[in-house]
């Protein structure tokens, strides 16, 4: 049953994603993506800090964290859009990005797990 759950979260996660890069298509830096990304990961520090603290459903949990966020992360398009940045020559682009995004993301799920234990 739980793969049905995280089959179905997951799509979720996935076309609010897809929505959200037809609203707010990349241009010269892939802003969508590192943003969809970072709100992912404060996203995930959120459940696990609620699920942690109120110990509720494994099935909510696998569906929400694996399924929901697991969905509308993206580290494939993060490492296609990186190698795009270092392919076009654009070094600089290149390392704000990734170096931003992995600290920008731990320091979302931090925040995001922090916030939630209140």
């Amino acid at each position: 049953m739980k793969f049905i759950y995280v089959f179905l979260a997951g799509g979720l996660g996935s076309l609010l994603r897809y929505a959200i890069g037809l609203v707010l298509p990349s241009c010269f830096f892939p802003w969508t993506t590192a943003g969809i990304n970072i709100i992912g990961s404060f996203a995930i520090g959120v459940l696990a800090g609620v699920g942690s603290k109120i110990g509720w459903n494994d099935n909510l949990q696998i569906a929400l964290t694996i399924g929901f966020c697991g969905g509308f992360t993206t580290f494939s398009t993060f490492s296609k859009e990186a190698l795009s940045l270092v392919t076009t020559g654009r070094w600089g682009a290149f390392i704000l990005y990734v170096i931003g995004s992995i600290i920008l993301g731990i320091g979302a799920a931090a925040a995001g797990f922090m916030s939630s234990r209140g």
